[in-house]
């Protein structure tokens, strides 16, 4: 054991931004008689205990009193420095130390040895290939007899996979909050809108269009029409929105939008194409005008990505899950979530500035974007993520700084469709009828309006404001049938869904508009929404959607 004078030499001249002076203590936790580093190797029989008190990943051994840093274990395989390429001074740790980590880790370790027997922390160090790895270390300090820290042994394990699931797991549970949230925002406020869409109708009408009053409720009817379309996106954000999924090929689908992207981006930026040879279908199930959408939210970001100019590359192609290979920009994680099956990828790449991992990490957050306030809200990529999502596939990002951008898009391959049917022209006039309506709507105003704009057609229309009101106008009605329920589909008590499987019963030949701000929650398991027999309504709608979608229910049933 060397002197103490010795030790508060060598403390006071050790070259390192962790050394400083522990806090001496009177009454020291523990003694041990510590064996030394000489000439790069441990020393003692204590060595192959502390050792086992290591994880198996690596082992780093500082003499805290002469900054002398050995690794008896793991150097290679964990950071890919050979032994003999590694300075045995701490140094060499630190050096390495990601830049953003050095002060917080300093600190901590400072701390550490001035009043502790252990120590544990997370910080990136830099591997011989250049990448940084997320290292969680675990130490345990060792004093003299003067309770003065003389040596640090810790364990290094690699937690950067372990660390990206757990973002990845909040970031999805962040979403899923999010998506609750807007969900019930947008909900109720269809209902408004419905409400102003429809006597803002009314009011036209009744104005025949002209002068100022009506010219005021232009305006408030295009702004519910605006508002709508932001409940929209909140609602697709959730994965909440009735989509209206078509079976569509993807290459015209692209060599279209192609065409009408050079106005949008301006000269200053080219335009590639390349299209995948499917062998079979190219064909995939989504709403055009959802992936119209989408498209355009990526097209813009990357022009904004590309101030100066460049290149923007759309591409297609298509994946069999069973064989599917991710490079090493990716892992197969991410796609786990996804079915079994052929699935077409669409991707939209540009060479501009490319984002940070911070940005990538909040990337499809609702409200978050990295663009003044007068160029973004925030929804654009949140939106296309819940579309996707929704349409059972997968949106994915590789981006690096300075390096440009890839946006994915994975959607499900499906066989093509049959030829379609000729379908007679529609007129411009709403159409009208005689049929007995029976309105079942808890929103006081969207009922009214429903039933005033019904009753405008020539349509006899019962309305109730909950099932129980519903089951006795039902009961008491005339020999002549109930044609039609016009249903809400969330209610309080009695769901519209229950009330229409009760009235089927007793009317067996009754159909059934469902209407509401999003399906997908209140269908019963084993429901679809590709059923030809089941009818909906989107809310908010207007005078002609609900006029034209229930003629086409009355007409569909013969």
């Amino acid at each position: 054991m060397r002197l103490a004078t010795e030790v508060e030499n060598e403390n006071k001249a050790a070259p390192s931004l962790l050394s400083a002076d522990p806090i001496a203590r009177t009454k020291p936790k523990q003694t041990h008689e510590i064996p030394h580093l000489e000439n790069g190797a441990a020393e003692g029989p204590e060595y192959s205990a502390l050792a086992a008190r290591a994880t198996n990943d690596a082992v780093r051994d500082w003499d805290v009193t002469s900054g002398r840093l050995i690794w008896p274990q793991g150097l290679e395989n964990l950071l890919g420095y050979a032994p003999s390429a590694a300075s045995p001074e701490i140094g060499f740790w630190q050096k390495h130390l990601h830049p953003e980590d050095r002060a917080r880790t300093a600190a901590s370790i400072r701390d550490a040895l001035a009043a502790g027997d252990h120590w544990s922390g997370e910080y990136r160090l830099r591997r011989a290939d250049g990448v940084y790895v997320l290292l969680l270390e675990r130490a345990c300090i060792l004093r003299n007899e003067h309770a003065q820290a003389v040596r640090f042994v810790g364990s290094l394990m690699d937690i950067t996979a372990r660390k990206q699931l757990q973002d990845q797991l909040c970031r999805s549970q962040r979403m899923d909050a999010f998506g609750q949230l807007a969900a019930g925002v947008a909900h109720d406020f269809n209902n408004f809108l419905t409400t102003i869409l429809g006597y803002s109708d009314l009011l036209l009408d009744e104005l025949s269009s002209k002068g100022r009053v009506a010219r005021h409720v232009t305006e408030i009817r295009g702004a519910a029409g605006r508002a709508a379309a932001l409940t929209g996106q909140l609602l697709a954000f959730s994965r909440r929105q009735p989509l209206d999924p078509r079976v569509m090929e993807v290459n015209p689908l692209i060599t279209h939008f192609e065409s009408s992207l050079l106005r949008l981006l301006g000269e200053h930026i080219s335009v590639e194409c390349h299209l995948h040879r499917f062998k079979g279908s190219g064909h995939i199930k989504v709403d055009p005008g959802q992936l119209t959408q989408i498209m355009l939210n990526l097209v813009v970001n990357a022009r904004d990505a590309m101030p100066k100019g460049g290149r923007l590359t759309l591409a297609t192609d298509t994946l069999a899950t069973g064989t599917l290979h991710i490079d090493g920009a990716q892992t197969e994680g991410q796609f786990s979530d996804l079915a079994p099956g052929d699935y077409i990828s669409i991707s939209v790449t540009d060479n501009g500035c490319g984002m940070s991992d911070e940005v990538k990490g909040r990337l499809f957050e609702p409200f978050f974007t990295t663009k003044d306030d007068h160029r973004g809200s925030g929804l654009g990529l949140a939106t296309s993520y819940g579309i996707v999502r929704q349409s059972g596939g997968h949106i994915g990002v590789e981006s690096a700084l300075g390096q440009g951008t890839t946006v994915t898009i994975y959607l499900p391959q499906v066989p093509a469709p049959p030829p379609p049917a000729y379908k007679k022209p529609v007129g411009s006039k709403l159409p009208v009828g005689t049929e007995t309506i029976l309105v079942l709507e808890d929103d006081v105003s969207v009922r009214h309006i429903s039933v005033r704009v019904l009753r405008s057609l020539g349509y006899e229309v019962m309305e109730a404001a909950n099932g129980d009101d519903a089951k006795h106008l039902a009961s008491t009605h005339s020999p002549r049938k109930i044609h039609l329920l016009l249903t809400d589909m969330v209610m309080p008590q009695m769901s519209g869904r229950h009330f229409a499987d009760w009235l089927r019963v007793t009317n067996p030949e009754t159909s059934v508009l469902f209407i509401s701000g999003y399906l997908e929650e209140s269908l019963h398991p084993s429901d679809r929404r590709e059923d030809h027999e089941m009818f909906f309504l989107q809310k908010p709608f207007d005078a002609e959607q609900l006029a034209r979608k229930v003629r086409e229910v009355l007409d569909a049933q013969g």
